[in-house]
Parts: structure tokens; C-alpha cells; sequence
């Protein structure tokens, strides 16, 4: 926009009569202007751009069209166009967006890794686990995030849903925070953005759990919580073509309570009760 360039010449004693009719507006408009520099549109677009930073700061898997979903929950009207036009600006993608040439780095790590792949325990809420893993139904992937205890072995908390965001990791966590009240137990992660986003991190400290963190992609770095999914995979994902993500989520929370619990109670030495 040039009319502050009028301002800034009319301090310098050049008169805005003069500078309007050398760059062929009226002073009208420049006056009208001056008397709110900042249009209703400017402003609106500050604070959807203020929205949008915090939605992808809380989950950085999101690109424009969850954002603009996220936008929209939050109560703002907003089209995805101008959402999309916003997010451009600020170069706000979505991690798993894929560019020509390059391969994803994993996020920096926000805890240190407290395991070292010392997957043992010596009492219950000593040491969790915690991943996500995906299957395909005919309507669209399906999501699930477990928390494991060590100690007994253990699905202590677990959240399905059909999109992987931070969200999904929380739910997780807060599921196995209400089911045993831990207090100083170390949660262990890979270096995946659900568990890195500010979300996460923070329903950790509010609650006295301590962040732990490998590396994404390491092979052993979490080998505990593989070997859980490994057995989910081979009891209900790879047993049947799935139709809907509904009756999929029912066969997975099924598995986890009648029959993997069931066989953690058998195993003798181990105190299921905590």
C-alpha cells in the first residue's frame, strides 16, 4: 500500500495534495486511510494468523485444511481458501507434507532419553510406553495410541481415532493418568510430532510424569511397545477386511480388555492390580 508513503512525505513538508495528484489517487481515500490505517480485513487476518500459529504449534501434523477445521471449532468464520492464502504466508505445512528432493527429518527431541532401550521395571508406574500405530479400513485409516507399563505389561491407557494428532497421544495419556494416578513415572516416546507438540508436553508436567524420548525410526528404541503392536496386527488388524473405522475401534478395545489383559492376569509374578 503507498499511502504511507504520503504520510512520510507530508512529514517532510511535501504536501498531500501534491503527492496525491503525482500518484493519481484522491485525498479522500488517503484521508480515510489516515483515520484507520489498519482495515476491519487486516485486523480479522492478525488474529486468524495468530489462530492458525497456535493450531499447528499444538500439532504440527496439521496443513491448512485441518487448520481451517480447527478455526472453524474454535468459532471463527473462515473459508479454507483464505486459510490456505494465511498459512502460505506464514509457511505454515504440515509435517508430513512431502517436498521434491528431501526426506523428513525427525523434530528436535524436547525430553532426553531416560530408557536407552532399558525396558525393565521394578514396580508398577515406574516406567510407561507409549506410540501410535495405523490400520486401513474401507472408510479411511484408523488410529491407535496405547501407554504400556513395564512392570505388568500392561495397556494402562489407549485412544483411537481417525486422524493422528496430538490430540490422539493426549487422550492416551490422560486415559492412563486416571486409571492409575501416577505421580514421577518416566514416559517414554519416540521423537514423533504428537509428542513433541506443546499439548503433550505440557499434560506431562501438570501431572508429575517425566518425558522421556528416543529416536523416530530407531529399530529397539521402543521394541516393547513394537511388540505390542506386533501382536494387535496379528490378532485383529490382519484377521479380516475392515469396512468402517467403527467396527474396527470395537474389535481393538475388545482384544485390549477380554483377551491381552486377560493373559497379563495368567502370567504368574506379575501384579496386575496396579
Amino acid at each position: 500500500m503507498i499511502y504511507p508513503l504520503v504520510r512520510e512525505l507530508a512529514e517532510d513538508g511535501i504536501p498531500v495534495t501534491v503527492t496525491c495528484r503525482v500518484l493519481g489517487f484522491s485525498r479522500k481515500n488517503y484521508y480515510r486511510w489516515l483515520a484507520s490505517p489498519i482495515t476491519t480485513r487486516d485486523w480479522e487476518n492478525a488474529h486468524l494468523t495468530n489462530a492458525a500459529l497456535d493450531a499447528h504449534r499444538d500439532d504440527p501434523n496439521f496443513g491448512y485444511r485441518f487448520i481451517a477445521d480447527e478455526l472453524v471449532q474454535r468459532g471463527h468464520r473462515v473459508s479454507e481458501r483464505r486459510v490456505w492464502r494465511l498459512c502460505s504466508e506464514q509457511q505454515l505445512w504440515s509435517n508430513f507434507a512431502k517436498k521434491k528432493g528431501r526426506t523428513k527429518r525427525a523434530g528436535p527431541p524436547v525430553h532426553d532419553d531416560l530408557v536407552q532401550r532399558d525396558f525393565s521395571a521394578t514396580r508398577a508406574n515406574e516406567l510407561w510406553l507409549t506410540d501410535i500405530t495405523e490400520h486401513r479400513t474401507t472408510e479411511g485409516k484408523l488410529y491407535v495410541c496405547c501407554v504400556k507399563d513395564v512392570y505388568s505389561r500392561r495397556i494402562v491407557g489407549y485412544s483411537i481415532g481417525d486422524r493422528m494428532k496430538a490430540s490422539l497421544a493426549v487422550r492416551a495419556l490422560r486415559h492412563a493418568i486416571h486409571q492409575r494416578h501416577p505421580y514421577g513415572t518416566v514416559v517414554h516416546a519416540d521423537r514423533g510430532s504428537q509428542f513433541r507438540s506443546n499439548a503433550y508436553v505440557r499434560t506431562l508436567k501438570n501431572n508429575g510424569l517425566v518425558g522421556s524420548m528416543g529416536r523416530v525410526g530407531a529399530a529397539g528404541d521402543n521394541a516393547a511397545m513394537e511388540s505390542f503392536f506386533a501382536l494387535l496386527q496379528k490378532n485383529v488388524l490382519n484377521n479380516q477386511r475392515w469396512d468402517t473405522r467403527e467396527e474396527l475401534r470395537l474389535a481393538i478395545v475388545t482384544w485390549i480388555e477380554r483377551t491381552y489383559h486377560r493373559r497379563r492376569r495368567q502370567r504368574a509374578g506379575q501384579d496386575d492390580t496396579n
